[in-house]
């Protein structure tokens, strides 16, 4: 099935930027917050959003990845889970740790992210962001900052290509 773009490039700095201002407000400025990106674009994404706090407040926040394949409940339906390095810098305990992921949806995949960082410590506070909320929430899940929410059906897929993994940059959606 063809793709239909529904975000460019500029889009998508523009939707990260205001995430950012968002996480400044939200938090009174970045102190005992870390960027915690779930592989594998929310890895850039975090990356990106604290290039975006570091303009605005001359600030660097510390930026992890996470992998939560083995945390996944569909481990068994989909086979061995393809392993990537988690990474987080700093102690959590007590941290205020934003989880930054391109596409919320059901809501597993953020729960099993949780799950991952509590067996790394205990943060004091975790907040979510995410570029696209697409709606079919399974799990009570919702996202502190979200850069655009695209309602779908089920038969439809939200796809985020950026450039530091797929070589273009955009969001498109696609029917199966």
């Amino acid at each position: 099935m063809p793709e239909k773009r529904i975000q460019s490039a500029g889009q998508m700095k523009r939707a990260l930027n205001r995430i950012s201002h968002e996480i400044l407000e939200r938090n009174g400025g970045v102190s005992d917050v870390v960027l915690v990106g779930m592989h594998s674009r929310g890895v850039p994404l975090a990356k990106r959003i604290n290039d975006s706090i570091l303009g605005f407040e001359g600030q660097c926040i510390e930026v992890g990845s996470l992998d939560i394949g083995l945390y996944r409940d569909d481990i068994f339906e989909k086979g061995t889970p393809r392993m990537r390095p988690t990474n987080i810098p700093v102690d959590i305990n007590g941290k205020r740790v934003i989880l930054v992921d391109d596409v919320l949806y059901t809501g597993r995949s953020i729960r099993a992210a949780m799950d991952a960082l509590n067996d790394l410590g205990r943060p004091g506070q975790i907040q979510l962001a995410v570029l696209i909320d697409r709606g079919h929430r399974e799990l009570p899940i919702k996202a502190n900052y979200v850069g655009k929410n695209i309602p779908t059906a089920n038969n439809e897929h939200v796809h985020v290509y950026v450039e530091d993994i797929d070589e273009i940059e955009e969001i498109s959606l696609v029917k199966y």
